[in-house]
């Protein structure tokens, strides 16, 4: 939709890359900056039509499906930020692979998945922005908002189908870097803790080992030892909120900076060594290519900030 108001009733046919999608959510592809209230009362009035007749939000698109969008009046497309600008420009730099499939972005710390919560806008936001070309942009999986590095965005529903089989079936290989507290046991190689995830009134998500919890486990790796602190490449098996975070603290050696599950005193002593955030890193992602059917593996560079904490981390031993 190029402008902000759509005056004309448009006809379209769904094609095979779009079959199982719900109707609600491919309305929101196509009617960008239109309230999610006013999809679902355009929806429950009956003035989207698939195939001449009402559908629910939860119908699945089938391919040659014909649906009716109604003319939709929005005063202003807010949700899609402005490309020019400074934060969403610099998106483009954080681009490690794209072809007509996917997209591999190293993403910044501080930067959340999705928009909400205060925020204007979040990644997935910022190369809609970019990218106002594409039909479809999905996230194939999420990262913490302070957790930097490689994550995958969907060009295709059938390529976002593909990735998500292999995440159900572990074929997908995921490591991170962290810094921890302490010095991790050379014989420590994985944590198997079941996690329970609780929500505070205020929104905020807290995650903690419990019996009742969700089965999660944790491979590690020691990569380097220092004074008082471990970097680890942290492999989790199992794909929970805040998993590598709270194993960690689980393990008793939190990670550096996590203002969630951290250590104060040992925070207090990385920041001397200029450290700001959360050192939680997507180091690299291996999967099967949707199109090619080979196996890739991409690698997503330390920001100048870690890289300089482990350079002053180094010269202090």
């Amino acid at each position: 939709m190029k402008n902000d108001i759509q005056h004309k009733v448009r006809f379209l046919t769904v094609d095979a890359d779009l079959a199982g999608q719900r109707i609600d959510n491919f309305l929101r592809t196509q009617l960008k900056g239109v309230p999610k209230s006013m999809i679902y009362r355009i929806l429950r009035k009956g003035e989207v039509r698939v195939n001449k007749g009402r559908v629910k939000p939860d119908y699945k698109l089938q391919p040659e499906d014909m649906v009716r969008i109604p003319p939709v009046r929005v005063s202003e497309q807010k949700d899609t930020p402005n490309p020019k600008l400074d934060k969403v420009a610099e998106l483009e730099n954080c681009i490690l692979f794209e072809d007509e499939r996917l997209l591999v972005i190293n993403k910044p710390s501080g930067t959340a998945v999705h928009g909400g919560s205060g925020l204007s806008f979040g990644l997935i936001e910022g190369l809609r922005a970019l990218r106002p070309d594409a039909h479809f942009m999905e996230l194939v999986h999420r990262l913490d908002r302070d957790t930097s590095g490689c994550i995958l965005i969907a060009k295709k529903r059938s390529a976002l189908r593909h990735l998500h089989a292999q995440l159900r079936t572990g074929q997908m290989d995921k490591r991170y870097h962290a810094l921890v507290a302490g010095q991790w046991p050379t014989n420590r190689f994985k944590v198997k803790a079941p996690l329970q995830k609780n929500v505070l009134q205020s929104g905020e998500r807290l995650v903690s080992v419990s019996e009742s919890g969700k089965p999660s486990e944790t491979r590690y790796r020691i990569l380097q030892q220092f004074n008082g602190a471990t970097l680890v490449e942290a492999s989790p098996i199992t794909g929970r909120t805040h998993q590598i975070r709270v194993h960690c603290l689980h393990a008793g050696h939190p990670i550096a900076c996590d203002n969630k599950y951290g250590d104060t005193a040992f925070d207090e002593q990385m920041k001397n060594y200029g450290l700001r955030r959360l050192f939680l890193h997507a180091a690299s992602i291996q999967f099967i290519h949707p199109g090619t059917e080979e196996q890739v593996r991409f690698q997503a560079p330390l920001d100048t900030q870690l890289t300089q904490t482990l350079k002053q981390l180094n010269e202090s031993i």
